[in-house]
């Protein structure tokens, strides 16, 4: 059943305190829309439940990725096109960019947002393994005020967010640590864009004297969140890449993982796929730990 514009209102304040005003003064009442691409997919099916929608794409502040000497400031209505072409989005977050160039097609691309990404809470979504590696902190500001948290704490549930009615989403935060870390990413699905992916990884490594000094792995499609894989990175940090490590990363990535079975793949192929990047991921680590 397709929805009828007729029982849909659109606003556009214009500024952010405009917005902030009117979710505050009606909480829960008003969805916010910046690019649309998940929201128009639930209004083309019928499934669109809030009638109240906000426009926040064309607030300059939640606009603007600001680069700082510790750290670099996305505003939640950055598109993943400007993601993948910023200079420091793609020399020191390259799992980013990456993530960024797999969301959708160029059109998506064009209008969809890291904000929307992460509110929408599909656990399956490309960007959110890349934020919990490199411990991302999200700001969140309503007319009360803004408070911060970190990222890995934002998902409580399947499509469960720490975001109060009042809320909004306003930047996503990333130290710049990590330019000496090996970087992998990678996707498994009918296509490498413009599908949802069965299992996708986000991981950084970092060798020393021949073994693992810091290793980061993050998952997605293979939990009711996207999920950071704490266990199987106390396995492997310290310790050499050796045959018998990756054996036993493998195993533990299936331990940790909570993988269903849906129209897209099995929980079976899913702990499978998931325990062979995390291992392909090791590889190459020992491949470039061996080059340094």
């Amino acid at each position: 059943m397709r929805a009828d514009p007729s029982d849909y209102k659109l606003v556009s304040p214009g500024t952010l305190k405009g917005v902030l005003s009117l979710l505050s003064s009606e909480p829960s009442q008003w969805l916010p829309i910046a690019g649309g691409t998940d929201v128009m997919v639930l209004y083309s099916a019928g499934k669109l439940l809030n009638h109240n929608l906000i426009n926040i794409w064309n607030i300059p502040e939640l606009r603007q990725i600001e680069v700082f000497p510790d750290s670099i400031r996305i505003g939640a209505a950055c598109t993943y096109t400007a993601l993948r072409e910023h200079g420091t989005v793609s020399k020191e977050f390259p799992l980013l960019a990456t993530a960024a160039s797999w969301t959708g097609g160029i059109a998506n691309q064009n209008r969809g947002t890291l904000g929307g990404n992460i509110a929408n809470a599909s656990p399956a979504a490309d960007s959110l393994p890349a934020l919990l590696v490199y411990d991302a902190e999200i700001t969140l500001i309503s007319a009360r005020g803004e408070r911060r948290m970190a990222y890995r704490n934002f998902h409580a549930g399947y499509k469960k967010i720490a975001l109060a009615p009042d809320e909004l989403i306003q930047s996503i935060s990333l130290p710049r640590r990590f330019s000496g870390f090996f970087s992998h990413a990678r996707k498994v699905g009918a296509r490498n864009a413009q599908a949802i992916s069965k299992v996708c990884l986000a991981a950084l490594g970092q060798c020393a004297s021949g073994a693992i000094r810091d290793v980061r792995l993050a998952l997605g499609s293979v939990a009711p969140v996207p999920l950071r894989l704490h266990e199987t990175e106390r396995v492997l940090t310290g310790q050499k890449i050796e045959a018998s490590l990756i054996d036993a990363a493998g195993k533990c990535v299936v331990k940790e993982i909570r993988p269903i079975d849906d129209i897209r793949s099995t929980a079976r192929y899913r702990a499978a796929v998931a325990g062979n990047l995390v291992t392909e991921f090791l590889e190459k680590l020992a491949a470039a730990g061996s080059r340094a």
